[in-house]
């Protein structure tokens, strides 16, 4: 009996990105993570940089077969900037990016999946960072919408689900809080500006995709966000009051401007009170009113848990969130040992009621929930196949609390894995799997894992 039945037409997927599937075959530039592969391999586990990844790139043809061998019906990657377009200050596409972008389009068609077509997951071009400072810069902001502009010209007849950006807080908080992405520095102000600007970017792209008139031809736009809920350490008020602040940082300034168009006021509060507010004028925060999102994606790893700040905040370092609250090393937790992120299933419960009753019931879906695991070879079985029982027991759980979440009427329309294929993870490499497909690097080989197996019945029943 199936205990667990989704929605209708629910989505059942697994999303990747460009940068991290692709390999830098043929691209006309390189993003931030292609340089400093180039200028520092030892940041990266093992050395192995973007080169190859999964060989998406050449291999999109198996790859997608593959992914409907395990019963997926929609599909999320990105177009990288950085090879679909060959002028970045006109957004004049590449011809081989368009090439292959039109063909990995047709070829998820063709497998019976839905396109998600996502334009941007980390992968600034490093000339734009060069030239004006990347996201710090309102040029750059413009020239995105040039990138997206020509991307809807060339497929929105296809694509009907786009989304604007990937956890754009983590190019806030890698790139400019806490140094584990390039350009790794730490700047509170530069910090706060980018985080307004990559609001602005979101708005004005969503803002063209109507104009074009995008939406008549049935196509939705988002925005995807990784949603940590904060959870106080207790119900003290300075406890309560520091995960509030925690939360308008890290969730709320994505969350609040793409469904409501605007910043949360405990946050422009603090950040006018320290004098590190952004510079926006009127007819922006118009565009950020006006110009809100039609679906929401949802990254959901791991809880955040926050205690009244009790550490000494050293001002040397400038403005940093951490001024209002320590993080709390909650005893007892759950833990992925391999990752080092907390368990906690029932936060996907939580963030569904939470848009629920806050966020307007957007629809809404999961767009990435996974297990990082390290030296998965020791799961195999003499067959070669990795039995990954404790991925499917992982799946499961969080399955369980959305379900619960849609009962009690969370507008919920999907769920996809991070991710299809063992994939490339930034510094971290290959150290850890989260595919329902297994990647041998020497080889290329690529083979179902259990879970693979394990999600095409889900599929198939809708349910499990």
């Amino acid at each position: 009996m199936r205990q667990y039945l989704f929605p209708k037409n629910f989505w059942w997927g697994a999303a990747t990105s460009g940068p991290q599937s692709e390999g830098d075959f043929n691209k006309s530039h390189k993003n931030i993570f292609d340089y400093w592969y180039e200028i520092e391999p030892e940041a990266f586990f093992d050395r192995v940089g973007p080169k190859v990844t999964s060989n998406f790139y050449n291999s999109y043809k198996e790859d997608l077969a593959m992914l409907k061998e395990i019963g997926l019906n929609s599909f999320r990657t990105s177009i990288q900037w950085t090879r679909f377009i060959k002028d970045l200050e006109s957004g004049e596409p590449d011809e081989d990016g368009v090439r292959f972008y039109n063909n990995v389009i047709d070829e998820i068609i063709k497998n019976g999946m839905l396109p998600v077509m996502n334009l941007h997951h980390f992968d600034l071009p490093i000339e734009l960072y060069e030239k004006y400072g990347g996201w710090e810069s309102k040029h750059v902001v413009d020239l995105f919408v040039k990138f997206a502009e020509t991307a809807f010209k060339l497929f929105s007849d296809r694509v009907k689900h786009w989304v604007t950006f990937n956890e754009p807080i983590v190019i806030v908080e890698a790139g400019y809080l806490y140094q584990f992405h390039y350009p790794k520095i730490v700047d509170g102000k530069k910090a706060v500006q980018v985080l307004y600007n990559l609001n602005l970017a979101s708005a004005k792209v969503i803002k063209k995709f109507r104009e074009m008139e995008c939406d008549k031809k049935g196509g939705k736009i988002g925005i995807i966000l990784n949603l940590t809920p904060s959870y106080p350490r207790s119900n003290n008020e300075e406890d309560l009051k520091a995960a509030e602040i925690a939360d308008a940082m890290f969730n709320r300034s994505f969350l609040d401007p793409s469904i409501k168009g605007e910043f949360p006021k405990i946050l422009t509060d603090i950040l006018e009170k320290d004098k590190v507010i952004w510079e926006a004028s009127e007819e922006e925060l118009s565009i950020i009113k006006n110009n809100t999102i039609d679906f929401l994606g949802v990254n959901y790893y791991q809880p955040r848990r926050i205690k009244a700040k009790e550490s000494e905040f050293d001002e040397s370092k400038g403005w940093l969130p951490e001024k209002y609250f320590d993080f709390y090393d909650m005893p007892g937790k759950r833990m992925n040992p391999y990752r080092g992120w907390e368990i906690y299933p029932e936060g996907i419960y939580d963030i569904a009621i939470n848009i629920k009753n806050n966020y307007n019931n957007i629809p809404w879906f999961v767009s990435e929930n996974g297990m990082g695991v390290e030296g998965e070879e020791k799961y195999k079985n003499k067959d070669g196949i990795i039995e990954d029982d404790y991925r499917i027991d992982f799946i499961k759980e969080h399955l369980q609390n959305l379900h619960r979440g849609i009962k009690e009427g969370s507008n919920c329309f999907g769920y996809h894995l991070w991710t299809p294929i063992d994939c490339w993870s930034w510094t971290n490499a290959y150290k850890n799997r989260y595919g329902y497909i297994s990647l041998d690097l020497r080889t290329l080989k690529k083979t179902i894992k259990k879970s693979g197996r394990w999600i095409k019945k889900v599929s198939e029943d809708n349910g499990f």
